[in-house]
């Protein structure tokens, strides 16, 4: 989709104060306790396994595998390899191991546990752990031989899931690449990689499809920083992109099918899409003006919009109300009971978070159920403790980075916007309370009579950084 750029840029060094009192706000530390330093460093340096780690670690540093990340990132949590197996493929997913770095109830573990989860922000990374151990020796960093549990997914040519095993494994990673690298002007010796991630990306977006799941295209508000300056810009996942993500998905529900054959672990759960808010969301598309034959699925029409037009845009805002209500949901038979929805709605299908163990607590824990099952192995009680804590600890994790994420773009907005008071912009609305800007890149409260899926003129008439921008309908 094309990308909407700022026609200027907020000041980095005018804004970090405000950051920093966001990040205040929300009880966001960037102070960790000494002793976690401490346990991080001791642990860079020990060869062997703690004790709270039991059975033995392959070497499989013979893999060629690879990481794909944003640019410029350090804390890599996965690599991956796939191979043609004639009638489908073979995934190697390699997570990178952070409980064998992490004693249970030590200063890590307990500092993690009051964050939950990594936040980002404009000017700063606030890592779940230390540096480093998260963009140090437990990265997936390439070239260094890194601690992993290891996945062998086996899939056939219509994208199903046939076999999983996870394993404890030494790995090393041959090469990073970056999205925009491998999306544009792929090296020549990765060009082998994306054709074979297109083509397992397709068929597993179309098995969804097909067991009942979407994907929301739904373009992001996303910081980007240049001359010393922020600025915003709207986009959606490239190609590659989503063909990765399909390997984070495709591990996450072979994680929970683990799980629910051993009656133990933590799945990510969403009720299904309800057929009142399907009809209200055809009716919002007729008034869109976004075309939904009768005998479309919603699926259907996600297919056939194009992301960049703004009636999609309100068109997606709204279908995000489609699903919601996504919960951890722990279990551990007989003492907690499988959960009565065990499916993630959008996907179709039981689902469980694997996959980013660096940057999200939960993964750990339930990383720590699929070795021990893949194994034969009882669940250590150290993640027996914690299944019945760890999903109110993310949900108030995630609760806090949200928060985080929406003040410091409202900031950035603001201070964009400041020099513009009382000037008149074109927008589309969203829904009758929000706009989005054509350009510059914003998405911001809006008073008066605003007509989803609309392009309107609409004032500048707030502009504070503590507060966001608000417009009113011209």
């Amino acid at each position: 989709m094309p990308v909407s750029r700022l026609v200027a840029h907020a000041p980095l060094d005018g804004l970090t104060p405000v950051f920093d009192a966001i990040r205040a706000q929300n009880d966001i530390s960037e102070t960790r306790p000494p002793e976690a330093i401490d346990e991080a460093l001791a642990a860079a340096a020990i060869e062997g396994e703690l004790p709270h780690v039991p059975g033995d670690r392959g070497d499989r540093t013979d893999l060629e595998l690879v990481t794909i990340d944003p640019a410029g990132s350090k804390d890599l949590d996965q690599a991956l390899a796939i191979e043609d197996a004639g009638q489908g493929w073979v995934v190697y997913y390699a997570i990178a191991d952070v409980a064998a770095h992490v004693t249970p109830g030590g200063p890590i573990d307990r500092d993690a546990w009051t964050r939950a989860e990594t936040v980002y922000c404009p000017d700063k990374r606030i890592g779940l752990h230390p540096e480093e151990l998260s963009e140090g020796f437990a990265s997936l960093l390439p070239g260094q031989r890194t601690k992993a549990a290891l996945w062998t997914l086996t899939v056939d040519m219509r994208g199903e899931l046939r076999h999983a095993t996870v394993e404890r494994a030494w790995v090393r990673s041959r090469h990073q690449y970056a999205y925009g690298e491998l999306q544009h002007t792929p090296p020549r010796e990765a060009k082998p990689l994306v054709e074979a991630m297109a083509r397992f990306g397709s068929t597993r977006r179309a098995h969804l499809r097909e067991r009942g799941g979407v994907t929301l295209p739904k373009p992001s508000q996303e910081v980007v920083g240049a001359n010393g300056g922020l600025s915003l810009e709207f986009r959606a996942a490239v190609g590659v992109e989503d063909d990765n993500a399909q390997f984070s998905l495709l591990a996450g529900e072979a994680a929970a099918r683990m799980m629910l054959e051993a009656g133990v672990g933590v799945l990510r759960t969403m009720p299904p899409a309800e057929q009142e808010s399907l009809d209200r969301l055809r009716t919002q598309a007729l008034a869109l003006g976004v075309d939904w034959p009768a005998a479309a699925s919603y699926a259907d029409v996600l297919d056939s919009l194009d992301v960049s037009s703004p009636q999609a845009a309100a068109f997606l805002t709204q279908a995000t109300r489609l699903f919601r209500g996504a919960r951890w949901e722990a279990f551990a038979v007989p003492t907690i009971p499988v959960p009565e929805l065990v499916t993630h709605g959008a996907l179709a299908a039981p689902y469980a978070h694997v996959t980013a163990p660096l940057r999200r607590l939960v993964d750990r824990y339930a990383t720590e159920v699929c070795l021990a099952h893949s194994a034969g192995r009882d669940v250590p009680q150290w993640v027996l403790d914690a299944l019945p804590h760890i999903g109110d600890a993310m949900t108030a994790g995630v609760r806090r980075a949200s928060a985080v994420d929406r003040a410091c773009i409202d900031a950035i907005e603001a201070a964009v916007l400041a020099p513009h008071l009382g000037e008149e912009f074109e927008a589309v609305g969203l829904d009758d309370r929000t706009i989005q800007l054509t350009d510059p890149a914003v998405v911001a409260r809006c008073k008066g009579d605003v007509i989803p899926g609309k392009h309107q003129t609409v004032r500048l008439i707030e502009a504070d950084a503590a507060k966001g921008p608000v417009f009113e309908v011209a």
